[in-house]
């Protein structure tokens, strides 16, 4: 790798994108992409487990005519809760790997 190569080479927090000023960690900078990706499962298993909970509530109290609604919320909500958990385990995978290839 050549000198001009290397001085090209710029962490992805420095980068000049549209993307807002957030703070990972303690860096600042535009907003990660995985980051993004992460805040969005997140968002996702928030959403599927308060929709799987009404459909819990409105069976319940008898106001739920289909329970095939019930099954498929929850699907919904595990699946997204087990994406969530390998996405978490990868990030954990990745981080180990860079953390041996750096010593």
């Amino acid at each position: 790798m050549n000198i001009q190569t290397m001085a090209a080479i710029r962490p992805l927090w420095e980068t000049t994108g549209a993307g807002e000023d957030t703070v990972v960690g303690h860096i600042s900078g535009p907003t990660l992409p995985f980051a993004d990706i992460f805040q969005s499962t997140i968002e996702t298993v928030r959403e599927t487990e308060a929709d799987y909970t009404e459909k819990e509530y409105l069976l319940a109290t008898g106001q739920l005519d289909n329970l095939a609604e019930l099954t498929i919320a929850a699907t919904q909500a595990s699946m997204s809760l087990d994406l969530l958990i390998q996405l978490r385990n990868r990030a954990l995978e990745s981080y180990n790997e860079l953390m041996r290839i750096s010593m």
